[in-house]
C-alpha cells in the first residue's frame, strides 16, 4: 500500500470515529446497518413502566400501574359534621329548641353520631344550663340527617329570657 492511500484509509477511520463518538456523546442512538438510526425510546408519564421490545418490533409493551388510595381516616369528634339553626324558645309549647343537622363526609362508610345539645343561659353568661337534650343519630355514606333537639323549659321570671345554644358534643363511631 503506499503512502497515499495510508493516508487516506487513516483519514476514512479517524472520521468514522469522529462520527461514531459524536453519536455516542450527543446520544441521539446508534447507527445500524443500512444506515438506519435507533433512537431511544420517549420518556413514560408517572405510573406507567417501559418493557424494551426484542430488536426489530417496532411495538413497545405499556402497562398502567394506579397509585394505592390512602385509607379513609375519621375523627371520633363529629362536632365539624354538625351543624345547629334557628335557637328558640317555643312559649306556647314551654320548650326550647334548636334544628341540628349531620352530614357524614365519608362516601364508604356508615356513622353513628352520638348528640348533646345544651340550652344555656347567655344574660347573664354565667355557665348556667338551662338544658340537655342527647340522641342517637345514623349517617349513611355522604349523607346528611336533620332532626329538632327539644328541651321542656318553664320560664317562671318575668324578665326576658336570654339564652344561647350549642351543640356539646357529637362522638363518632363507625359502624
Amino acid at each position: 500500500m503506499t503512502a497515499q492511500g495510508r493516508r487516506i484509509g487513516r483519514a476514512a477511520v479517524a472520521a468514522g470515529m469522529v462520527a461514531a463518538t459524536g453519536l455516542g456523546v450527543a446520544g441521539c442512538g446508534a447507527l445500524l446497518p443500512g444506515g438506519h438510526r435507533r433512537l431511544p425510546p420517549p420518556p413514560m408519564p408517572s405510573g406507567y413502566s417501559y418493557s424494551p421490545t426484542p430488536y426489530g418490533s417496532s411495538t413497545p409493551s405499556y402497562s398502567y400501574s394506579p397509585s394505592p388510595t390512602p385509607e379513609e381516616t375519621y375523627d371520633p369528634d363529629g362536632r365539624s359534621d354538625a351543624r345547629g339553626n334557628n335557637c328558640r324558645y317555643d312559649t306556647s309549647a314551654r320548650r326550647l329548641e334548636y334544628s341540628v343537622s349531620v352530614t357524614n363526609p365519608s362516601l364508604t362508610k356508615t356513622f353513628k353520631y352520638e348528640m348533646a345539645v345544651n340550652w344555656m343561659r347567655d344574660r347573664p353568661a354565667d355557665g348556667t344550663a338551662l338544658g340537655l337534650h342527647q340522641r342517637s343519630i345514623i349517617v349513611r355514606p355522604g349523607q346528611t340527617e336533620t332532626y329538632t333537639a327539644t328541651y321542656y323549659y318553664t320560664n317562671t321570671s318575668t324578665r326576658q329570657m336570654w339564652y344561647t345554644c350549642e351543640i356539646r358534643r357529637a362522638r363518632k363511631s363507625e359502624l
